[in-house]
């Protein structure tokens, strides 16, 4: 057996039944290649969570064809961690087959409470381990060890000095690869063992790739300052004060060490200084640490190309290496459009183009996948506020507020993290990124957030987003929150942000605060000089210091804080503007909707740049002609910066969790 995926698959040959019923507690049907793979064989996945959502879908979708004689393959999921079948309403029972699959079944020989932690894209690893080196029955610790040097490559035990640990935690955090807090304890522990390393801030750097940033930024003018002494880098450390504790010295100048430091600068996780006596040759690694001249961007575009096209995704890649590499291609672009320069511009246009056309691919055989994965790292936006409830359930007295910034482009988030590290030190930004709907545009997207759900549930106010604080109540009231502890309001940007949140939010009384800053999207629609003119509006906001008010307030009123965006924004050029009249429902500058595919198809047949999206989640009678890369149904010869189709830019948005580091 190849892959743990394949004892499962073995159990679903097509037009066997038409109704499966599987218990599945630990998530692997929708597991990402999993899910695909299904999906292939021509099964469809339905989760069972409120029953009155599953009868909305199943019913017209799949009970009504089985009346008319239609086959279809359906698998109806059940999650909940301590339900059996018998769960499930008595009319499923009685037309389905039965079948179950548990982490413990595919892991006999590991303990099944460490191994349910494990994010399910590890699994392949886990499950390669086991099958070349079949472990004893393992307890505990013996299953965090194995799982620490066959899945994450940390042989613990092997780790005696800071060159060894500072390698180590690079290659896990610069990865971004999330390691499980038991895993984070176990490591700890160990290395807690030897001598060298017990002054380490191990139990903060070792989970939390923010706070080993920040400990390696703290240590970056330490070395600098050595350098400009003329001293060996390691003779002597200045008296610093370091918010985290531990060494001031370490090994940036080692050889396994700076090839990992100088990507982080260029790709804004670490932050170059501003050191005037530390001179560096054009080509050492040092550099990108460095705030040396105005030339500075020029070399940074230049090595950030090169990292781009060295690392774009493939067909075969996950969502989240989309998402991550989705944060590189941000940087550059804030980087190039605003430095405005016409050579670099031309290139980032050039090196798009032909990613978008690998992206859209992608999108046609992945997206579908993405819909029903576990919302405890948000893959696609309904996921959003699904993960913020299952922090407010495990704590009656959490408070959460998600703060949607509409048609904001992740390039433009990396304009606006700038500004925020600049105005406020201490503030605490967990950045990454999550999949917009598709279509990209506010009333099927933006609604979806405020729903937690897909648009398949509210078809009637799909062409409008004048329902989402109703949908934000429903959503929470089905969370077991009152009407009178959640709060919303949209139409922000501007103003006193104080004075409007002191009017909506009732202290010790609103749990949950849905907010919307249409301050981008009011700028995108009236921009005429491109995205690089937005870049240019969005930093003349920044200055305002509305945003950064908006989430001090919530985090003085002790508010977990989240960031997102509906869609993104790409600059584009016209390509033909179809005049169907009133046949299209949407008749945007990057999609068009219509109500049958044959007349989608007929107008698609005049605008070859347009794609027939498959309806993936979207109500009957939805069917959009979407643009990728830069064409836009607007007239040849007009730019406009627009939002719709399945570009990068605009399908790929931040999502950004706020915390204030108090030490």
């Amino acid at each position: 057996m190849s892959s743990w995926r394949d004892a499962i698959l073995d159990d679903f040959v097509p037009n066997v039944s038409k109704l499966t019923l599987v218990r599945d507690p630990d998530c692997l049907l929708t597991e990402e290649k999993l899910a695909l793979a299904l999906r292939d064989r021509g099964f469809d996945l339905i989760e069972f969570n409120d029953p009155v959502e599953f009868r909305y879908a199943y019913e017209p979708r799949y009970r009504s064809m089985w009346d008319r004689g239609g086959q279809t393959d359906l698998v109806v999921i059940l999650r909940f961690q301590d339900a059996e079948l018998e769960f499930l309403p008595y009319d499923l029972l009685q037309a389905g087959r039965k079948l179950s699959f548990n982490l413990g079944e595919l892991f006999p020989n590991l303990s099944y409470p460490v191994i349910e932690k494990l994010d399910r894209s590890l699994l392949d690893a886990l499950f390669e381990a086991q099958s070349k080196s079949p472990p004893d029955r393992m307890g505990d610790n013996a299953t965090k060890d194995f799982i620490l040097r066959h899945v994450f490559g940390i042989a613990a035990e092997l780790i005696t000095n800071e060159v060894e640990l500072l390698r180590a935690l690079l290659r896990l955090h610069y990865g971004k690869i999330q390691i499980p807090q038991l895993l984070a304890e176990r490591l700890s522990q160990v290395l807690e063992s030897h001598e060298a390393l017990k002054a380490w801030p191990l139990s903060e750097i070792i989970p939390d790739d923010d706070a080993f940033f920040a400990f390696l930024q703290e240590r970056w003018p330490v070395f600098l300052s050595q350098l400009g002494s003329g001293r060996h880098a390691r003779e002597f450390c200045p008296n610093y004060h370091f918010k985290y504790p531990g060494p001031g010295q370490l090994p940036f100048d080692h050889q396994d060490i700076r090839v990992y430091i100088d990507n982080l600068f260029l790709e804004g996780r670490l932050t170059p200084v501003d050191d005037r006596h530390v001179e560096v040759a054009a080509d050492s690694w040092i550099r990108s640490g460095i705030v040396v001249s105005v030339g500075d961007d020029e070399h940074r575009i230049s090595r950030l190309f090169e990292l781009v096209e060295n690392e774009r995704p493939t067909a075969e890649s996950r969502f989240s290496d989309w998402t991550a590499f989705a944060l590189k291609w941000a940087e550059i672009s804030s980087l190039v459009h605003c430095g405005n320069n016409a050579e670099h511009l031309a290139r980032l246009r050039q090196v798009g183009d032909s990613l978008n056309a690998i992206f859209a691919a992608w999108l046609k055989d992945h997206y579908a996948s993405l819909i029903n994965l576990p919302p405890a790292i948000p893959a696609m936006l309904h996921h959003v506020p699904r993960r913020m409830a299952r922090d407010i359930e495990d704590s009656e007295n959490h408070r959460s507020a998600l703060i949607v910034m509409d048609g904001l482009s992740l390039d433009q988030w990396v304009t606006i993290r700038q500004f925020l590290q600049h105005q406020d030190s201490n503030l605490v930004m967990r950045e990454s990124a999550t999949f917009a709907w598709i279509p990209t545009i506010t009333s099927v997207s933006r609604q979806a957030i405020f729903a937690g759900k897909s648009p398949f549930y509210f078809p009637s106010t799909i062409n409008s987003s004048n329902s989402e604080g109703k949908l934000w109540k429903q959503f929470w009231e089905g969370q077991g929150l009152s009407r009178l502890d959640v709060a919303y309001r949209r139409g922000l940007g501007d103003g006193d942000a104080g004075s409007v949140l002191d009017t909506l939010i009732h202290p010790g009384k609103t749990r949950v605060v849905g907010l919307v800053v249409d301050k981008v999207d009011k700028i995108m629609h009236g921009m005429q000089l491109g995205s690089a003119g937005m870049h240019n509006q969005v930093k003349q906001w920044c200055h305002g210091g509305y945003l950064l008010a908006l989430i001090n307030y919530l985090l003085h009123h002790e508010y977990d804080v989240w960031l997102t965006a509906d869609h993104g924004n790409i600059e584009c050029d016209g390509k033909g503007r179809p005049s169907e009249g009133a046949i299209a429902e949407t008749r945007g500058e990057r999609v068009r909707v219509y109500p049958t595919p044959e007349l989608r198809s007929q107008i698609a047949s005049s605008f070859p740049f347009g794609h027939e999206w498959k309806p993936v989640g979207l109500p009957d009678h939805y069917f959009p002609l979407v643009t990728s890369g830069h064409d836009a149904f607007v007239n040849p010869g007009d730019s406009i910066v627009g939002h719709g189709g399945v570009a990068i830019e605009e399908v790929i948005v931040p999502l950004v969790k706020f915390e204030r580091r108090e030490r």
